[in-house]
């Protein structure tokens, strides 16, 4: 598998919301750094990391238009969608999209590193909204 067949695995099994298949993916000391900065390492943690998400946003996608390649270095751009779960429910009103990139760096055909570039703002108004006072 190449380095960009690796990291197009990986961006389906993100879809697939497959954490199994997404933490046989990552290398153990993967790194994975938030649209906020917010940085997460190990692949363990990760694993929990993602069962969380998709909790919170049960149609989160990734849809990815562009790629580019330098060799272990992988950049992606397109968009990040999803609806904010609350009360065990999705709601059409806390559906997001927003434009989005990736920075992943594979290396013996784990992803070593998965970088996320995006606004959140429209989540976060999201969240805030539905937050008790």
């Amino acid at each position: 598998m190449t380095n960009k067949e690796t990291v197009l695995a990986f961006v389906n099994a993100i879809n697939d919301h497959d954490v199994d298949k997404i933490y046989n993916l990552m290398s153990d000391d993967h790194i994975f750094i938030d649209g906020s900065g917010g940085k997460h390492i190990g692949k363990t943690d990760m694993k929990e990391g993602w069962q969380n998400y998709y909790q919170m946003f049960p149609d989160y996608i990734i849809e990815i238009t562009d790629i580019t390649e330098n060799d272990s270095v992988i950049g992606l751009f397109g968009y990040a969608s999803g609806t904010y779960k609350t009360n065990k429910k999705l709601q059409k009103e806390n559906f997001w999209k927003t434009t989005a990139s990736w920075k992943a760096t594979v290396e013996n055909k784990k992803i070593k590193l998965w970088q996320v570039y995006c606004d959140y703002t429209q989540l976060m108004e999201i969240i805030k909204k539905e937050q008790p006072n």
